[in-house]
């Protein structure tokens, strides 16, 4: 029993290491091939997410997280490998300054005022570039937390309400919403493993 449960561990370990942050060397593989090829073909990073996400159970969400942090695993040789050849590229992450978030702030707000969702406002001002799309939601979630009172006075400028329920419930409500995808995700992952898990440890039983 001792030696089973022993293997069980050495094979969850040795199955652990062959992944790239989550994926198997062959799945990663496999998401950049189609990527490469799909923009080869004059797609969207954004439809590129979607349907290999449709195809393979994952939320576009997920794969776009898990696109972006794989391409800036520069350091492993694995990855150098499967993306020998391709002109595949996360780019820097830019800040925004000081006067591009105000800036921000006021075309979300003024968009929110219209009754519009912060997803939805976003996505207008962001005109359907993904990559854009998700620094200015990262920003904005910022705000919200750390600087609630830099949000509340652009809200009053902007003539949007601003109650504390507004700016600390529903935005945030929103907003967090579309992170959920990514975490329910990772949550079938986990009891995917641990069912494998138990399978291997119901053998060694028997």
């Amino acid at each position: 029993m001792y030696k089973a449960i022993k293997l069980c561990q050495q094979f969850a370990r040795g199955d652990a290491m062959n992944k790239i942050n989550g994926y198997t060397e062959e799945e990663a593989a496999g998401l950049i091939e189609y990527i490469y090829t799909g923009r080869n073909a004059g797609k969207t990073l954004s439809y590129l997410f979607e349907t290999y996400g449709k195809a393979h159970n994952r939320a576009k969400g997920s794969v776009r997280n898990y696109y972006y942090s794989f391409l800036k695993r520069t350091g492993d040789e694995r990855v150098q490998k499967i993306l020998e050849g391709k002109d595949l590229k996360a780019g820097a992450i830019v800040p925004f300054t000081e006067e591009e978030t105000d800036e921000m702030l006021k075309k979300v707000l003024h968009e929110k005022s219209k009754g519009m969702s912060v997803r939805r406002a976003i996505r207008n001002i962001s005109q359907g570039d993904e990559k854009l799309m998700l620094r200015m939601q990262n920003k904005y979630r910022n705000l919200l937390k750390k600087q609630p009172e830099r949000v509340r006075t652009a809200a009053v400028e902007a003539g949007v309400p601003e109650e504390k329920s507004f700016l600390q419930r529903k935005l945030e409500r929103e907003i967090d919403a579309l992170y959920e995808r990514i975490a329910s995700d990772l949550k079938e992952e986990n009891r995917r493993l641990r069912a494998e898990l138990e399978k291997l440890r119901s053998g060694g039983k028997e």
